[in-house]
């Protein structure tokens, strides 16, 4: 339990997040590949996971959640900014962004149910939780940046 503390977990925040923006800093103005690339970026927290000793699968709710919340998010940041640019893309995040919570904690606790009753041990820890909903948010904006840029060829 000692590699899951506050510290690694801190530690492997910041690493990924140093990471995520450089990556993001030099594929941001390419609108057609930023969905794949964000939803490849959604892998590299599970990395310290599979270092720590934890699987994938006892993340899980976290990934949902995650997974749930920003991509339902990253849909109310799109129809804003839409609406009224910028501005409506921050109002439409954040008013998506709590709405979302909501849902996305509804599945998140479902899913944990789901993997007790399976004897997969979920219990959170602060590099599980951290990663885990990491992952999910990226990967859930990923798609949704996927299906709207790349797909729909929906402009902004």
């Amino acid at each position: 339990m000692k590699k899951q503390g506050f510290i690694s977990a801190l530690t492997s925040v910041i690493i990924i997040s140093i990471v995520i923006i450089s990556v993001i800093c030099f594929t941001i103005y390419n609108t057609r590949v930023i969905g794949p690339i964000i939803i490849l970026l959604g892998f590299v927290p599970w990395i310290p996971l599979k270092i720590s000793g934890r699987t994938i699968k006892s993340t899980g709710a976290d990934i949902v959640f995650g997974a749930i919340d920003t991509g339902i998010l990253g849909i109310a940041a799109l129809i804003g900014a839409r609406f009224a640019g910028v501005l409506g893309a921050i109002v439409g995040g954040t008013v998506g962004d709590s709405i979302t919570d909501g849902f996305a904690g509804l599945f998140e606790g479902r899913m944990a149910e789901y993997l007790r009753k399976h004897g997969i041990e979920e219990a959170r820890t602060p590099l599980s939780s951290s990663m885990g909903k990491m992952s999910g948010c990226l990967i859930g904006v990923g798609i949704v940046l996927t299906i709207a840029w790349s797909i729909l060829r929906i402009s902004i």
